[in-house]
């Protein structure tokens, strides 16, 4: 009988998502909301009768358990890019003598792709260059600063924002920094706050409605590494222009961006993707589609918004979610055009755009690289280094 009613739950949210799997399900969130007290049995009967689970039921049911979705929670877990080049691949193609490592003599690219792929700087290219297990946000000395530095939370930290922040640690304005200072001013993080299971944060209620309205992530997985990839048209934020994805594809592989302004970690990978735009703008054609918020003031709110001047309810009309984009797109300054997906979410759902997502498309339409689900999986260094082999086997096809 447990189980029965376990599965009478699942069979509502089911049929919810899938009459319509581009657009939310408000009423499975309700349903879900009113999930069985005993939560622990609710999630363990799921997970017994649905082996092959899609990743949406992973969420639900450590939302469930009162999971407040770390790097190791619900489809989280799963949040590892696809990619068609590893380290195998480029170990078999450029690793002459077989010695686990591939020198500049080797790697038949230019200097410069060299030494974007030789990560660590030290002089070849090994397996620790492929290295990304780390998510996106694990804790280092650099994210901190970077995080103080950011004042107004655009993802860049310009000279002016440099410049104040020494002011702000320079005690006594002396002129210099003492360790003291920057000690005082970038405490070690205190090992008593552990994991996402310990901390405050968003109700069950609140996460699960996130969850099935699709602020959190897309309800549906998005295309495979290898799959040709759907096409769409999506105006600008400025409403004048229409950006077809076939019309892009063919000489250049393109860069797909997905990302909204409440997301915090987004906003703060924006620089990464601004430079990556820079460094291929005449090898790659790039493009952000501006997804449903992630954050909005009347679902799971941060107060990180509130301190950079980000805090909005969910836009209800194409006309508010444009006039978002627009102001993202401006604080941002990405450098490519960003284009404003409908109010159905097609694009960002079929996709799995939400709330971030990097896509790397060849020029066959196909997918090379795949990023795991943001925040987490969002490594704007990962997808370049898909970039440049995939750059790099073009230009030998073409020989």
């Amino acid at each position: 009988m447990r189980i029965a009613r376990c599965l009478a739950t699942a069979a509502t949210l089911v049929f919810a998502t899938s009459a319509r799997a581009d657009e939310p399900a408000p009423k499975a969130a309700r349903t879900a909301a009113h999930a069985p007290s005993s939560s622990e049995s609710l999630a363990q009967a799921l997970a017994e009768a649905w082996p092959d689970r899609p990743e949406w039921l992973d969420m639900y049911t450590d939302i469930v358990k009162g999971s407040q979705l770390g790097p190791n929670d619900g489809w989280f877990r799963r949040a590892v890019a696809q990619k068609r080049f590893d380290w195998k691949w480029a170990k078999k193609r450029y690793d002459a003598n077989a010695d686990d490592a591939i020198t500049r003599q080797e790697f038949p690219g230019s200097d410069f792709d060299f030494a974007r792929l030789d990560r660590d700087r030290d002089g070849k290219v090994t397996a620790e260059d492929f290295d990304f297990s780390s998510h996106a946000l694990t804790p280092s000395p650099g994210a901190m600063l970077f995080m103080r530095l950011d004042r107004d939370g655009n993802g860049k930290v310009s000279r002016e924002e440099y410049e104040a922040f020494f002011k702000r640690c320079d005690s006594g304005s002396q002129g210099f920094l003492s360790l003291g200072d920057l000690t005082e001013t970038l405490p070690a993080p205190s090992p008593s706050r552990g994991g996402s299971s310990t901390r405050s944060g968003p109700s069950p209620e609140t996460l699960i409605k996130g969850l099935f309205h699709q602020e959190i992530g897309s309800l549906q997985p998005g295309p495979a590494l290898g799959d040709a990839v759907t096409d769409f048209t999506l105006k600008t934020t400025g409403g004048k222009q229409e950006v077809t994805l076939s019309k892009l594809i063919g000489p250049k592989p393109v860069v797909l961006v997905f990302g909204n302004f409440t997301c915090g970690p987004f906003r703060s990978q924006a620089g990464n993707v601004a430079k990556l735009h820079a460094l291929y703008k005449d090898r790659a054609a790039f493009v952000m589609v501006y997804v449903r918020e992630a954050h909005p003031t009347d679902g799971w709110s941060m107060e990180s918004n509130d301190r950079v001047g980000v805090s909005l309810a969910q836009p209800t009309t194409y006309a508010e979610r444009t006039s978002v984009a627009s102001r993202c797109s401006k604080q941002l300054s990405l450098g490519f055009p960003m284009l404003v997906d409908t109010m159905d979410d097609a694009v960002g759902a079929r996709y799995s755009g939400m709330p971030s997502r990097l896509y790397l498309i060849d020029p066959k339409g196909r997918v090379a690289y795949k990023s795991g689900r943001g925040p987490f999986g969002f490594k704007p260094a990962e997808l370049e280094q898909s970039l440049v082999l995939l750059l790099q086997q073009d230009q030998k096809q073409e020989k």
